[in-house]
């Protein structure tokens, strides 16, 4: 779980003088200028397209520029293409949605729970483990290709994390299951199916399944940043996302898809209110439908919100979001090729503009720019350049980012430059277990043990669940025991814990407890564990954070504070 809400923003008000397309041009620009997004965006107003661009690069090796026809990986969007098609068999009585999915897939190992239905995999309700994340799965897996038969051995045989129906936790299992299911049930392919039920009715001939090997005029590159430039992204055979996650399209033809859904040309009337129904409770105080999370989305930096039908996606090299507001007929699609992007901060923004709000703008990396300096005119005028820009209020001093320029310049045997990089993240964010931890690790390549221990001891402080820090000690020598030991707390402060903490408008950290082992799960992300290092405070494994339980006077739990990233972000306790 990564629980992103750095506010790299300066607020502004509306431009007056300015028509909203050209506030969103602007807007976008700035974007892209400070490294924060490359791709395409298309914006609906009131049913009318105000904006419909591309911005940077398709492909940087050759310099083609990104376009509205542009094809970028959706990653997760695929979703609701998916849930779309087993609408469409259930309206056809090829498919019941809560019979047991073992009616569709016999072979389907059942004996932990035969309760599992299509409504479950649809709603992420099944309880089935989601295989992007086990252990190693990237490392050892993704560049495999597999048939969808083969594939689902990887997770048919582990056991539920609940039982089905008990709670939402968001699972690629389920739908990569849901495609299985479309395809037994269908007698077709999954890719096959997508054509001919929606891809073609709708001219949509810009969408498809994407494979690595055929040649597909107009696709987009997939990249990740690099400090201040890119690299292309990790491979990834695409047998692996398959119904979760496997389909290419342009704005264009989202758009096409989002018109579409005002109508009844896929689904009759009742199965297109089933399609977009809050089953669940997902993300605070959102909801997941089927393919689709529903709820509140803010706009701008106001206190107003509208009602929403979206979801985001990632997939190596690309991260995309489309959102749509039936109240308005209303559409931001963001389809970004580098990775990364602040979609959902943009989004935000954009429905500020639209709806005559104050809206925020992007802030450069300090980060970024210093890199620049060093690079080219040496650490002593970096240094000057930090200090000059570091509190600047254009300027944004990321934890992240700063990390991961220290560790390209490693990676150019620049190792002092790196270690005053490390040194300055440090102390512009002490309570970071993560800059200890690669301060520690620059001073054990220039041979300065002392000073790595030191450093690394501080890390395993701050968070005993670095692994690294820990084995990184033993290298040098040192026992690391001491440092993490087991925190036992009373069952009766762990559960005064459980419930819903609101740190932004629409962004949720639920709190849950199954057992003696608490977890945490934030607005679409993946539910994780989390660790005690105290009677109040717990740590994360999966990421570098932190999250402190608050009492108020009458020593009733009233917060959490979550430190992240350098950031700390304070949330209230919802009533339930």
């Amino acid at each position: 779980m990564v629980i992103g809400f750095a506010a790299l923003v300066t607020s502004v008000n509306m431009s007056f003088g300015q028509t909203k397309a050209e506030q969103v041009d602007k807007l976008l620009n700035l974007y892209h200028e400070y490294g924060k997004f490359n791709g395409s965006a298309l914006v609906v107003d009131k049913g009318e397209v105000v904006y419909n661009k591309g911005l940077g690069m398709a492909n940087m090796e050759w310099e083609i520029p990104n376009q509205p026809d542009t094809k970028h990986r959706l990653g997760s969007i695929t979703k609701q293409f998916t849930a779309m098609l087993i609408l469409q068999l259930a309206a056809e009585d090829q498919l019941d949605l809560h019979a047991p999915i073992s009616d569709y897939l016999p072979e389907y190992p059942n004996g932990h729970d035969p309760k599992i239905t299509t409504h479950h995999l649809l709603t992420h309700t099944s309880g089935i483990p989601n295989y992007t994340s086990f252990p190693g799965f990237f490392k050892d897996e993704s560049r495999n290709p597999y048939t969808p038969d083969e594939f689902v051995k990887k997770f048919e045989d582990k056991d539920l994390d609940f039982a089905p129906g008990e709670k939402f936790s968001y699972s690629n299992s389920g739908y990569f299951l849901l495609g299985v299911i479309i395809e037994k049930v269908s007698g077709k392919s999954y890719e096959t199916m997508l054509h001919e039920k929606i891809f073609t009715p709708l001219n949509m001939n810009d969408s498809g399944y994407d494979h690595h090997g055929e040649i597909l005029k107009n696709r987009a590159t997939g990249y990740q940043k690099r400090g201040n430039s890119y690299a292309n992204s990790a491979y990834l055979d695409m047998s692996i996302p398959y119904a979760a996650g496997s389909l290419y399209s342009t704005v264009e033809d989202l758009h096409v898809w989002d018109q579409a859904l005002y109508t009844n040309k896929l689904l009759p009337k009742e199965y297109m209110e089933l399609y977009f129904k809050p089953y669940v409770s997902a993300f605070g105080n959102n909801h997941y439908a089927y393919g689709w999370a529903v709820g509140k989305e803010v706009i701008g930096n106001s206190t107003d919100s509208i009602y929403a039908i979206s979801h985001g996606g990632g997939i190596n090299g690309f991260n995309t979001l489309i959102s749509r507001s039936p109240s308005d007929k209303s559409l931001v699609v963001l389809l970004n090729n580098t990775g990364g992007a602040p979609l959902n901060q943009m989004n935000q923004s954009i429905r500020g503009i639209l709806y005559d709000k104050t809206y925020d703008l992007p802030k450069k990396s300090v980060a970024y720019d210093v890199l620049g300096v060093i690079q080219s005119e040496g650490l002593e005028a970096g240094t000057a350049h930090y200090n000059k820009i570091k509190d600047g209020d254009q300027y944004d001093l990321n934890e992240n980012e700063m990390n991961q320029i220290g560790y390209q310049l490693m990676g150019e045997e620049k190792n002092k430059e790196a270690l005053e990089v490390f040194k300055w993240n440090v102390e512009a964010f002490p309570k970071s277990s993560n800059a200890y931890d690669s301060y520690g690790e620059a001073f054990m390549k220039l041979g300065q043990n002392d000073q790595a221990i030191e450093n690394y001891k501080k890390s395993i402080e701050l968070n005993p669940g670095n692994q690294n820090g820990i084995d990184m000690l033993k290298k040098l020598g040192v026992d690391a025991a001491e440092l993490s030991k087991k925190v036992v707390v009373p069952d009766e402060i762990l559960e005064s814990y459980v419930g819903k903490y609101e740190i932004q408008p629409g962004f949720i950290l639920a709190i849950t407890k199954e057992g003696s082992q608490m977890k945490g799960q934030a607005t679409g992300q993946m539910m994780v564990d989390i660790f005690p290092k105290s009677n109040n405070v717990f740590y994360l494994k999966v990421v570098d954070a932190q999250i402190t339980f608050n009492q108020d006077e009458n020593g009733n739990i009233e917060s959490l504070t979550l430190l992240q990233g350098g950031q700390e972000m304070t949330g209230k306790k919802l009533k339930e």
